[in-house]
């Protein structure tokens, strides 16, 4: 009781005298493989046909994002971005999120039928970067495995505007009109910095 009394008045006084108050720690917590867990994250079979099924049914899409024990741009992704309310707000109303281990053993069944572990299917899929995340169609394709079939990838770890661009983007079906990527993002950081996020990049 105390404590919490000593911490309300330090924010108290740190408010009045203009300092930014500390930002809340990032909620994700480490798994037993080793893997940062969110709380939205989908729970699955890890049968991509299914997946994209029920995605469509709630309205959403699906997009897979493959990580790695230690990986520090896991973590990153985790702490900076998942973590900000722009970007999870976003992600949560319009996706669905399924979590792979690119060297875990949890059984996959592909798009062609073809059922794999976690880490033969990085291999076959070709994903050797963690995070890589994984935009699939609003239907399931025939004659396709799941690299195939994939609408976008994004490999590696970026910024928070090229993260969140990217989900803004599929969402859109900017895979299907003329407008890349690329353009789109450097259109929308410019309508940022118009209107002063500075903190665009």
């Amino acid at each position: 009781m105390i404590r919490r009394a000593f911490l309300a008045l330090a924010a108290l006084a740190a408010f009045e005298a203009g300092a930014a108050l500390p930002t809340p720690a990032w909620s994700a917590e480490l798994g037993d493989d080793g893997l940062h867990k969110e709380d939205w994250f989908s729970i699955t079979f890890r049968d991509v046909a299914e997946d994209i099924e029920t995605a469509r049914e709630e309205g959403k899409r699906l997009v897979m994002i493959f990580e790695q024990r230690g990986c520090i741009y896991c973590a990153k992704m985790h702490e900076t971005l998942l973590s900000d309310p722009e970007v999870s707000d976003f992600i949560k109303a319009h996706f669905k999120v399924v979590q792979y281990n690119m060297f875990g053993d949890e059984e996959v069944t592909d798009l062609d039928g073809e059922v794999l572990t976690e880490k033969t299917a990085a291999r076959k899929w070709g994903y050797v970067f963690t995070p890589t995340l994984v935009f699939l169609p609003e239907q399931v394709p025939e004659g396709m495995n799941a690299a195939q079939a994939a609408v976008a990838t994004m490999p590696g770890a970026f910024g928070k505007w090229t993260f969140l661009n990217m989900f803004r983007w599929v969402k859109e079906k900017g895979y299907e009109g003329d407008e890349h990527f690329q353009k789109y993002h450097a259109r929308i950081i410019n309508e940022l910095r118009a209107k002063g996020r500075l903190d665009a990049e």
